[in-house]
C-alpha cells in the first residue's frame, strides 16, 4: 500500500477525487494538504477562512498540514518553500499525491514536473473526466457545495454564494465550464459521503477584489503560461457558526 497525501483544495472537485480515491485500496491516505494566505488566513484563491477548513478536515476525520504562505510571493519562493514540504513528507514515507484536477495540461505537467524533482508520484483521479459527467456524479452522490468566489469578468456577484446544483448548472453561462475548471469559480463542500457532520455555516458579505497579476505572480492552482493581466473576483464570507 503506497502511503500518499492528498492536496485539499476545500472545494467540490477535491471532494470527488478524495471519495474515489479512498476506495481503492492501492493507496492509504492519511493526510490533507492546503495552501493558505498567511496574512489573511484563508485557503489560497477560494477565499475560505481556516477554521472552515479545520472543520471540513475533522469532518472528514483526516490530519490536516496547512502550508502558509505571504499573499504576496514569487514563483520562486513558492516552489522553493512547496520543495521543502514534500521533501519532509518523503522522510516521514510519502510516496504519492493526489490532486483533483481535470482536464488542464499545463497545470498536471507542472505538478508532475515538481513532484518528480523530489521523488514523489501524482495521482489524479478525475483526469480527463467530462465536467458535466462529474458535476452530476457529485450531485448524485449527495454532496453540497456553496460558490464561494467566481470570476467577475465571466460571472456576476449572483453567482457568488450560490449552492451547486442543476439549477446552477443551467443558469451557467455557455463559455463557462460547469466545474470551473479554467478557475470561473471555486467552491466549498459542506456535506456528503465523507463527511461525519455537516458543517454548519451561515453566508456574510460579498466583497468585489481586483488583481493584476504579472509574470511570475500566478494563481498557484490555476497556473497556466506567464502573461499579464487585470481581474476581478467576487468573494462570499462563510461565517463558521
Amino acid at each position: 500500500m503506497n502511503i500518499t497525501y492528498f492536496n485539499w483544495s476545500s472545494g467540490k472537485d477535491s471532494a470527488l477525487a478524495l471519495y474515489k480515491i479512498l476506495q481503492d485500496s492501492t493507496y492509504q491516505i492519511d493526510l490533507l494538504i492546503t495552501n493558505v494566505n498567511q496574512e489573511y488566513e484563508r485557503v489560497s484563491m477560494h477565499g475560505l477562512h481556516q477554521n472552515l477548513l479545520d472543520k471540513q478536515a475533522e469532518s472528514i476525520g483526516l490530519p490536516l498540514q496547512k502550508n502558509y504562505f505571504p499573499a504576496e510571493v514569487t514563483m520562486e519562493t513558492y516552489n522553493a518553500t512547496m520543495q521543502e514540504k514534500m521533501e519532509a513528507l518523503i522522510e516521514k514515507g510519502y510516496t504519492h499525491a493526489v490532486f483533483g484536477d481535470i482536464f488542464l495540461e499545463d497545470l498536471k505537467k507542472y505538478r508532475e514536473m515538481k513532484l518528480a524533482e523530489v521523488g514523489i508520484q501524482g495521482i489524479f483521479p478525475l483526469w480527463k473526466k467530462d465536467t458535466k459527467k462529474v458535476l452530476k456524479e457529485f450531485l448524485s452522490l449527495g454532496f453540497k457545495a456553496i460558490t464561494v468566489c467566481v470570476n467577475a469578468g465571466l460571472l456576476g456577484e449572483e453567482f457568488v454564494g450560490r449552492i451547486i446544483d442543476e439549477q446552477f448548472i443551467n443558469d451557467l453561462p455557455e463559455e463557462v465550464d460547469v466545474c470551473g475548471e479554467n478557475g470561473e469559480f471555486h467552491t466549498f463542500v459542506f456535506d456528503g459521503p465523507l463527511f461525519d457532520f455537516p458543517i454548519d455555516f451561515r453566508m456574510g458579505e460579498k466583497i468585489l477584489k481586483s488583481y493584476s497579476l504579472k509574470d511570475d505572480d500566478t494563481d498557484k492552482e490555476h497556473q497556466s503560461t506567464k502573461k499579464t493581466y487585470d481581474t476581478s473576483f467576487w468573494y462570499c464570507d462563510l461565517i463558521l457558526n
